[in-house]
């Protein structure tokens, strides 16, 4: 809801476009390059929705051990990579990081009784800028962050996303980053979009089922009920984000589903 006060002194109140949360699987740094499908995806999807007032993001880049949230007024883009084209390295993405957010995302984090501490200095990651330079490529929308402590697994992130929900109502976009599948040791980095390795459609395939059901239980219990669990996410970093995003939001629904290198889920969903 945003307030204004007219010159005759009455107060006017507008609410604003509420916002889905969204799970952007971000796929390779070369996306920033090479949007293909999902870059399109991207694109089409910002043009549909509400300009945000800023973006929340959890990223499967920053993980650590104890809460964080990024509290820079002007983040520096990291290039947390390697081995790629120098073109790559020349991208920066400088939107600005918004520290009066921050210190909000601080306050309802302890207001569900979780400890967060902000980090003045922490960069944008490419599970940030990557996804977000094609959603909104101007860079004029205020970023910030919220690290991943990996090994509290998806119910912390349930927890975090049911408390910071209510900015949705301010029109902020609440963006998990990550990827609904991840094993980069079984890529095949020659393979077209058409080629698909069985077990990561299984597995994608359930964990739809599952999201369209409103399955909690079997979702949070994926690593034990799902096809190729292990085989897809041999650490969870990449899924954790999907929790985040889900509980943030209510009603399922896909924008793109895909796949990259044979192996790689490209899916984006939204939570409405």
């Amino acid at each position: 809801m945003s307030i204004s006060r007219r010159e005759d002194g009455l107060i006017i109140t507008q609410e604003r476009p509420m916002l889905p949360s969204l799970f952007i699987s971000h796929g390779s740094p070369m996306l920033a390059l090479q949007p293909g499908a999902s870059g399109l995806a991207l694109s089409q999807l910002a043009a549909e929705l509400a300009k945000p007032t800023a973006v929340v993001l959890v990223s499967a880049h920053w993980e650590s051990t104890e809460l964080h949230v990024s509290g820079a007024r002007q983040p520096a883009t990291l290039h947390d990579f390697g081995g790629f084209p120098a073109p790559l390295y020349q991208i920066h993405y400088p939107a600005p990081g918004s520290p009066a957010l921050a210190a909000q995302v601080v306050e309802l984090l302890a207001a569900a009784g979780l400890t967060a501490q902000i980090d003045p200095t922490r960069p944008l990651d490419h599970g940030a800028w990557v996804p977000l330079s094609l959603l909104y490529s101007q860079a004029d929308i205020p970023v910030v962050q919220v690290s991943l402590p990996s090994r509290l697994g998806p119910a912390l992130q349930n927890r975090i996303g049911h408390c910071l929900r209510v900015l949705r109502r301010q029109g902020v976009l609440l963006i998990g980053s990550g990827s609904i599948t991840h094993n980069l040791g079984e890529l095949d980095w020659q393979a077209g979009p058409q080629s698909i390795a069985p077990w990561a459609k299984e597995f994608r395939d359930w964990m739809v089922e599952r999201l369209a059901r409103g399955d909690e239980a079997a979702l949070l219990d994926y690593r034990r009920q799902a096809p190729h669990a292990q085989r897809n996410h041999p650490s969870d970093e990449h899924l954790l984000p999907l929790f985040f995003a889900r509980a943030a939001g209510e009603r399922f629904s896909l924008v793109h589903q895909g796949f990259s290198y044979g192996a790689l889920g490209m899916d984006i969903y939204r939570f409405d």
